[in-house]
């Protein structure tokens, strides 16, 4: 057992670059303002029947013409569906980390993605995913958008490994 002399309090401060509630709701919107970040950042969902859930990604996000994979084995989805929030890594089964195209961001891939979002940030889906060995993260694998947030972090370059 730890004891608390060695673990070390980590204390992270998140900048919100994009909230539907904010900024409005478009994908390209959310695009131009992860142009703020660099390194990771957090894409944090809701739906309307509740679940939270999201992704780290690498920001700025860079829409590619075709469906290129992006991303890092550090790329990792979550879920609050579940009851308590529960987290979903990379598992090395695939190296489909995110796609980012001007009118879809999905986050995972092999089965469904893991997280899908349109273009006017209303409507996603949600699937069994095996890069990240994860179930779906909403309560339906369509679901309604109430809001969605990309977050980023002050001081990036302290967290990664």
């Amino acid at each position: 057992m730890l004891s608390t002399q060695h673990c070390e309090r980590v204390q992270m401060d998140l900048t919100v670059q994009g909230s539907t509630t904010k900024h409005g709701i478009s994908l390209q919107t959310l695009i131009r303002n992860s142009h703020n970040l660099s390194g990771p950042c957090l894409l944090i969902v809701g739906d309307t029947r509740g679940a939270i859930f999201g992704g780290l990604l690498e920001c700025p996000l860079k829409p590619t013409p075709k469906r290129k994979y992006q991303g890092t084995n550090q790329t990792f989805v979550f879920t609050t569906k579940y009851g308590d929030p529960r987290l979903f890594r990379a598992t090395g089964a695939n190296p489909y980390y995110y796609i980012c195209l001007n009118d879809l961001l999905a986050i995972g891939g092999g089965g469904s993605f893991a997280l899908r979002l349109d273009d006017d940030l209303l409507n996603g889906s949600s699937g069994p995913c095996d890069t990240f060995d994860s179930l779906c993260l909403a309560h339906d694998p369509e679901f309604e958008l109430k809001n969605v947030e990309l977050w980023g972090f002050a001081h990036a370059s302290r967290y990664l490994t």
